[in-house]
């Protein structure tokens, strides 16, 4: 993976600061170690799964299935996988009748993931498909040590897996909550901690993304009074549900009060995928307000080398330039273009070229931003790992589930 950085800054000192705190928080933030883990009894659990299950639901919302849903829909299109990935993440009704009837009960096989045990969004739609199939068999629960859902898969005598304590959910791709689905899908999971294992040992043991990470962070943090908002323009449809991962991810991590002033502070996180969203949201970056950073992810190689057909049409002679040119080449074509033209309106920017799509490349690149979230954290003076304002928005809905359920009494 090569990351270009297209804005200067010049405070190692700084650099140098944030690079210490993040070694130290190493010793009390799980996410660091997950490259290096021993997922022997992962993927024994996983061959336990008959070959019969030619389905895999995962019930869990957040952090218990974007980094997974990410992972999977960059690698389904350029491999035939094993079995297939359903996301049940919304409470909304048409959403979850229409998973459903996609699904198979005999040959699906239901994960269903909260670190609490109590996730309210989870349990109603748990709830309703185990009243379809209330088969203990055909589920796994997947929880931190001692939660009420250990315990209730326990009395029904269903499987259990844990996260590792000191993991928090939207930093857990790389535990228990990514790495199951996925191996249960067919995806290399081992191929995966590999191409996250590079990225930090590159960071961590002074390589080429060690000082390409900290000069990003440390300007991002800089800056962030004026370029409050941060783009992703992902140049393939392949990253569209990484996008929604590095939203959740950057938002809910970074938009908190500092820990040392009444301040409230955070960069808003935007997903953008190219060429589609050149045609809307890069007006709004080009001649809007100056309040915005981009980076540019570009694919080298997309596997696929079809090419625009040496077809002539009468009256669009002009378009002739497209003939014979690989679609690979024209999607790289339009977002150098509009990196160069960003570049000439003194935007800051910086680009992400992955060489290919595969496991070991996308592992890199989680791993890559779960770094620089940690970073700008600790720079911006910041928890990065609580979330107080969604738990305040979980406390007022049991206040009004339990004002409702006295109501009917």
């Amino acid at each position: 993976m090569k990351n270009t950085l297209y804005f200067k800054l010049k405070n190692k000192e700084v650099q140098e600061s944030a690079f210490d705190a993040i070694v130290q928080e190493q010793k009390s933030i799980g996410y660091y170690a997950l490259p290096e883990q021993d997922i022997t009894s992962l993927l024994e659990y996983a061959d336990t799964i008959s070959d019969e299950v030619t389905q895999i639901a995962i019930i869990g919302i957040g952090g218990s299935s974007l980094g997974a849903k990410a992972i999977y829909e960059f690698i389904k299109p350029v491999r035939k996988l094993k079995r297939e990935l359903y996301f049940f993440e919304s409470t909304d009704p048409i959403n979850i009748t229409s998973l459903l009837s996609q699904l198979d009960y005999d040959k699906t096989h239901f994960l269903v993931i909260s670190k609490s045990g109590t996730t309210v969004e989870t349990f109603s739609i748990y709830k309703y498909i185990y009243s379809k199939n209330s088969h203990a068999s055909s589920y796994t629960f997947i929880t931190d040590p001692n939660s009420p859902l250990e315990k209730y898969a326990n009395e029904i005598n269903a499987s259990v897996l844990y996260l590792p304590t000191d993991v928090g959910g939207r930093f857990s791709v790389l535990s228990t909550v990514g790495l199951i689905p996925l191996a249960l899908s067919g995806i290399d999971i081992q191929a995966l901690l590999n191409g996250a294992l590079t990225l930090k040992k590159s960071f961590f043991n002074a390589g080429y993304m060690k000082d390409t990470i900290l000069k990003k962070a440390v300007y991002y943090a800089r800056h962030h009074g004026q370029y409050h908002i941060n783009c992703i323009f992902a140049y393939s449809e392949t990253l569209k549900y990484f996008c929604e991962w590095y939203i959740q991810l950057w938002g809910e991590s970074l938009g908190k009060k500092q820990r040392h002033s009444a301040f409230n502070v955070g960069l808003t996180p935007i997903g953008l995928i190219g060429p589609k969203d050149q045609h809307s949201f890069l007006q709004l970056i080009m001649e809007g307000t100056r309040d915005k950073s981009v980076t540019f992810i570009k694919i080298e190689d997309f596997q696929d080398n079809i090419i625009i057909p040496d077809i002539k049409l009468k009256h669009l002679e002009s378009l002739d330039v497209l003939n014979n040119l690989p679609f690979s080449q024209l999607i790289n074509m339009q977002c150098d273009s509009v990196i160069e033209a960003l570049l000439e309106e003194d935007i800051p920017l910086d680009s992400i070229t992955i060489p290919k799509v595969n496991e070991e490349n996308i592992g890199s690149l989680i791993y890559y931003y779960e770094l620089l979230t940690s970073l700008v954290g600790e720079l911006i003076d910041v928890n990065t790992y609580n979330q107080p304002g969604v738990e305040s928005g979980k406390i007022i809905l049991k206040e009004k589930l339990e004002k409702t359920i006295a109501g009917k009494s």
